[in-house]
């Protein structure tokens, strides 16, 4: 095995300078978390792009008083619709999920990859939080809460279909409702049109026929994901065309609900790296500037989240940077913030977990709707315990496994360490550190002829249905240890080992991660039982820490 001395690469460290800020009169409060790995804000009035340098793809958001809350695109992962808040679109943390379980229960007690939850949007009415999402195997569908931090409602079912998606509502001076939506060519043979449904003013049921209000099929093709707005007398659907990684953001603008609608490319790449930008929402702030949000496609990062300055240039928004005055705006990756009232507090996703409390952190996502009994957590101890299930019948590999607990990648470059106790009680029990993929890795411990022994397997076409290979077997003297994953530019992955914590020895050879179904790579845990069982093992990780390479 190849020994490696930890440090930090001249790239990191150039990376880290520019992207986490010097304190400069933040606040950061007991319950504040600030990431080592990726802070957009830079202590000194400004911000760097992107804010939210994870998958959460598709996003949309608005303000309700002093705050600021997004949502986003979940698929398959349990719990869904994340929430976010923030108080200056810049710090974000994040605050509860709107789906604890995906429905039809049974449908997604298996990975359902790329189904589930598409492209939300979210929006305040009449004293209540809405949240509107897609689902393209059964329709649309509306969740309710009275705060962003839940309880939400069970989802209702506004229209039973197949290939609608991305739905966004718009309730109207006069009291009268709509809904915007999209389709999903691989599931209604319907494509790059975008359709207006009548709906009952309380938002649980559509009362009419969609009607078209635009084909984009000529100059605009693979448009979706539109957000409906209604400012100064005009109807705005905010909508990205050309395609996920290449494509631009386009706005529609007409006096009538219906139409007809005149169009107009507001933000492209332009000269910049920032690759498709689009898919977003419009915020005003209480000062009453312009922002807008939108996702870049960073392949086995996912769809990062950018926030770009928005003006008005005679009743069309303007987004980005428009340095030749054409109209059509460009990506900025520093910018003064928005302005803000008083102190602000430093904060950003949450990525570590010391497994200290009753409850996992909001970071955690399994890969299909879990069992209670995967993980639990252990207070008096300060572990996660969780049970070796064992592996589904007619399982390829782990592409077909429901308890992945899994979070996003958080930044660039970024280290994770996992301190575990491994207690086999079967043949076959296994406990490993993973990341997934259409390809994907993972490092592992696992009882063999009644000996422990260090994997490292790598499964190249997960997706295709290609089984797993096993690249390096050791045995070991102790089931405690630390397993280290490092992720490089290029999302490249190292797996370490070590049994003290101390000195991290290279485990197999360095592995390139892939993006999953419409989601990028993830990292996380499972315990696996491959053979047959009288009483479940388990592994107790007593925390995960996520810090520099």
């Amino acid at each position: 095995m190849q020994r490696r001395v930890p440090g930090l690469p001249t790239a990191t460290l150039f990376l880290f300078l520019l992207c986490c800020p010097i304190s400069d009169g933040l606040s950061q409060g007991p319950e504040s978390y600030v990431s080592a790995v990726w802070v957009a804000d830079q202590g000194d009035g400004t911000y760097c792009n992107p804010v939210l340098h994870a998958d959460y793809s598709d996003p949309d958001a608005i303000r309700v008083g002093d705050f600021y809350y997004l949502v986003a695109s979940s698929f398959n992962c349990v719990p869904g619709l994340p929430i976010l808040r923030s108080r200056d679109l810049v710090n974000w943390r994040i605050v509860g999920h709107a789906l604890p379980r995906l429905s039809p229960e049974e449908f997604f007690r298996r990975p359902q990859h790329g189904r589930g939850v598409w492209a939300p949007s979210i929006r305040y009415h009449a004293g209540s939080f809405y949240i509107y999402y897609g689902d393209p195997d059964h329709g649309i569908f509306m969740v309710r809460a009275a705060r962003p931090e839940g309880p939400w409602s069970d989802p209702v079912l506004v229209k039973e279909a197949q290939g609608w998606i991305d739905p966004c509502p718009l309730w109207d001076d006069d009291g009268r409702a709509y809904l915007v939506h999209a389709f999903a060519r691989s599931v209604s043979g319907i494509k790059s049109i975008l359709a207006v449904s009548p709906m009952s003013p309380d938002g649980t049921r559509l009362i009419g026929d969609p009607v078209i209000v635009f084909d984009g099929h000529d100059e605009h093709p693979t448009v979706e994901g539109p957000k409906f707005y209604k400012w100064n007398g005009y109807y705005y659907i905010f909508a990205p065309a050309g395609g996920v990684p290449t494509g631009w953001q386009l706005v529609l603008r007409s006096r009538h609900v219906f139409g007809p609608y005149e169009a107009r490319v507001v933000l492209a790449q332009g000269p910049t790296q920032i690759n498709g930008p689009h898919q977003g929402a419009w915020v005003r702030t209480a000062a009453g500037e312009d922002w807008f949000l939108h996702f870049q496609d960073k392949g086995p990062y996912g769809r990062v989240v950018h926030l770009q300055p928005m003006r008005w240039v005679n009743g069309w928004p303007v987004i980005g940077e428009d340095p030749d005055g054409d109209g059509v705006g460009q990506p900025v990756l520093r910018h003064a913030k928005p302005r803000v009232k008083g102190p602000l507090r430093l904060e950003t996703p949450v990525e570590s977990d010391e497994f200290d409390g009753a409850r996992i952190g909001l970071q955690w996502q399994w890969h299909a709707n879990p069992s209670p009994t995967w993980a639990m957590c252990f207070p008096s101890r300060g572990v996660l315990r969780l049970y070796c299930e064992p592996l589904p019948e007619q399982a390829r590999s782990l592409w077909d496994v429901p308890n992945l607990l899994l979070q996003k990648f958080p930044a660039p470059e970024f280290c994770v360490t996992v301190k575990v106790s491994f207690h086999p009680l079967n043949e076959g029990d296994l406990f490993g550190l993973l990341v997934m993929g259409r390809d994907y890795s993972y490092l592992a411990i696992e009882r063999e002829g009644g000996q422990v022994y260090l994997t490292r397997a790598v499964c190249v076409g997960a997706d295709q249905g290609a089984g797993e290979s096993e690249a390096v077997r050791l045995p070991l003297s102790s089931n405690r240890g630390y397993l280290r994953l490092r992720v490089g530019q290029g999302a490249q992955c190292h797996f370490e080992y070590s049994e003290d914590g101390q000195g991290f020895a290279e485990v197999g050879e360095p592995f390139a991660a892939q993006r999953g179904v419409w989601i990028g790579a993830k990292f996380g845990l499972f315990a696996l039982c491959k053979g047959s069982f009288f009483e479940k093992g388990y592994a107790d990780v007593d925390w995960v820490r996520v810090g520099k390479n």
